[in-house]
C-alpha cells in the first residue's frame, strides 16, 4: 500500500523543503517547468501527490489553472491554508484519480512514485488524464543524497522509511512501460551550490551538470502522442434498394393510394 502521511511524516516533509538542498530544488522547479512544459496562461496543470502546496504555488505563479490531489487530507488541508481559493484540491489516490480522460493539460507527479508501491498504474493515470505531457520529479537512488536518505530511512525518519528511490535507467524502463516510444526529455536539478536559471528565460547550457546522471533530482516530460489505428471490414452483403429515393416504402405507398384518389375524383369531375 501506498504511504499516506500522517502528521509525523508530514512534518518531515516540510522540513525537508526548509533545507537547503529542498529549497535549491524548488527555486530550480519554476524554471524546468516553463523548460519542459512550455505552458501558456491559463493551461490546467494537475499536482498528483501535491502535499502542502509548494509546487502548486510555483505552478500558479506561471498563471495556470492549477488542481491538487494528494491521499494525506492532513496534507490537503495544509495547501488549502496556503493557497485559499487560487486552486481546487482534493483527496485521492494517484492510481486511481478522479477525473474524466484528457481532464488537464499536464499532469505532474513531483516527489509521489517513490512512496507508491507501484509506480506504473500512477503512471498510466496520469497519462489518461493529461492531454500534453506528464511531468515527474524523481529522488536519485544513485546521488549521495539518495544514499544519505535510504540510511536515515533504515534509522527510522518517517519521510524515508518506506520511499524506494529511482535511477536514470529504471525510471526511463518505466516510463516507456507506461507510454511506449513517446518523446521524452529529462534533465538534473543542479545541486545546491548552482546558480538557478530565472523562471522564463532559456537556460540552454546554463548548467554544466544539467544532464548528469548522478544529481540528487531527475526532471523527466513526456509528451502524449495518440495515434488512431482503424481496422477495415470487407462488406460481403450485396445492399439491397440502393437505387431508392429517400422516401421510404409506406411513404411511397401513400402517395400513390392519394395520386390514385385524385385520379377518380377528376374522373367524376368529368
Amino acid at each position: 500500500m501506498a504511504l499516506i502521511f500522517n502528521r509525523n511524516s508530514a512534518r518531515a516533509y516540510d522540513a525537508w523543503y526548509k533545507s537547503r538542498q529542498g529549497q535549491s530544488f524548488d527555486r530550480t522547479l519554476e524554471a524546468v517547468f516553463c523548460s519542459f512544459l512550455d505552458p501558456c496562461p491559463g493551461d490546467r496543470a494537475l499536482d498528483i501527490g501535491c502535499g502542502s502546496g509548494n509546487h502548486l504555488l510555483a505552478l500558479n505563479r506561471l498563471g495556470l489553472d492549477i488542481t491538487g490531489l494528494d491521499a494525506s487530507s492532513s496534507m490537503i488541508r495544509r495547501a488549502r491554508e496556503r493557497l485559499g481559493g487560487r486552486c481546487t484540491l482534493k483527496i485521492g489516490r494517484a492510481e486511481d484519480l478522479p477525473f474524466e480522460d484528457n481532464a488537464v493539460d499536464f499532469a505532474l507527479l513531483i516527489h509521489t512514485l517513490e512512496f507508491l508501491d507501484d509506480p506504473l498504474p500512477a503512471l498510466r493515470e496520469a497519462g489518461r488524464v493529461a492531454r500534453k505531457k506528464v511531468f515527474v520529479g524523481i529522488m536519485n537512488t544513485l546521488s549521495c543524497d539518495g544514499i544519505l536518505r535510504k540510511f536515515k530511512g533504515y534509522f527510522g525518519n518517517p519521510l524515508f522509511r518506506h520511499a524506494h528511490f529511482f535511477n536514470l535507467w529504471q525510471i526511463k524502463s518505466v516510463l516507456k512501460m507506461a507510454y511506449g516510444p513517446v518523446p521524452l526529455s529529462w534533465q538534473c536539478v543542479p545541486p545546491f551550490f548552482s546558480k538557478p536559471p530565472a523562471p522564463g528565460h532559456d537556460n540552454t547550457g546554463s548548467w554544466i551538470d544539467k544532464r548528469l546522471p548522478f544529481a540528487s533530482c531527475l526532471c523527466f516530460s513526456a509528451t502524449l502522442t495518440y495515434t488512431t489505428k482503424t481496422q477495415n471490414l470487407p462488406l460481403k452483403m450485396r445492399l439491397k434498394g440502393a437505387n431508392r429515393g429517400v422516401i421510404g416504402a409506406k411513404a411511397l405507398q401513400d402517395l400513390k393510394h392519394v395520386n390514385g384518389g385524385n385520379q377518380h375524383e377528376r374522373g367524376l369531375s368529368l
